[in-house]
């Protein structure tokens, strides 16, 4: 009787242990893997326009990288502000997550930038000022994300972070526009099927950012 007891118990372990092991959940890299085979499907899909014709496709996928890459910058400093005024660690930690989510997206961001130059205007305009911009925050990016990491200090990396973001957009505001003419093309464009496509890719950029954000968090809390 007491050996039938022993091993129902064990068995009911193991079947405690099988199902926390099924219940346990997927890495956000699978999750982000979908999402980007879904922004790729979404962008092969997106419509024409009348003047680039099917290579405005990788346009729309350029806007919603960038766009990705600095709203993750803005919350990285949002959650470094509530860290440094809260002086809770949880911020902190979102804050370096996202900061080196949004400088990879950022970093990525240009070969789509040299792609579409490439595919609508038969050149590469290394000069163009917002261009020359981008590389040079994406050098220092990389560079302060990895100091930011070696450090290992938590205020010192929310503290980056807002300074990355506040200086990335002051100069960036002043930056003369060529191939980049404000206000917005598309938001401007009256063409709501353009506009719809163009929100729904930038919906699945930012998804794809904030699984990014979940590995790097899971990655800081393995290490």
């Amino acid at each position: 009787m007491q050996k039938d007891c022993q091993a129902a118990a064990s068995q009911n372990g193991l079947d405690e242990g099988t199902i926390h092991a099924m219940s346990k959940p997927k890495s956000p890299i699978i999750y982000l893997f979908i999402t980007l085979i879904a922004i790729a499907f979404l962008t092969l899909l997106s419509p024409e326009e009348k003047s680039l014709g099917a290579n405005v496709r990788i346009v729309y996928l350029h806007g919603s990288w960038v766009l990705t890459a600095e709203i993750a910058f803005i919350f990285a400093a949002l959650a470094g502000l509530l860290g440094l005024i809260l002086q809770r660690d949880i911020f902190h930690t979102w804050s370096a997550a996202l900061g080196r989510a949004g400088i990879v997206f950022w970093v990525t961001y240009l070969p789509l930038s040299l792609f579409a130059m490439q595919s609508n205007w038969n050149g590469l305009f290394l000069a163009e000022p917002r261009f020359r911009l981008a590389m040079i925050f994406a050098v220092t990016g990389i560079l302060l994300q990895i100091g930011l990491w070696i450090f290992n200090i938590s205020w010192l990396t929310s503290l980056g972070n807002i300074i990355y973001i506040v200086v990335l957009r002051i100069i960036f505001s002043t930056a003369e526009n060529i191939m980049h003419p404000p206000p917005s093309p598309i938001f401007n464009s009256g063409n709501y099927v353009i506009i719809g496509f163009f929100v729904g890719l930038n919906l699945l950029t930012l998804l794809a950012a904030y699984f990014l954000t979940r590995f790097f968090l899971s990655f800081r809390s393995n290490s």
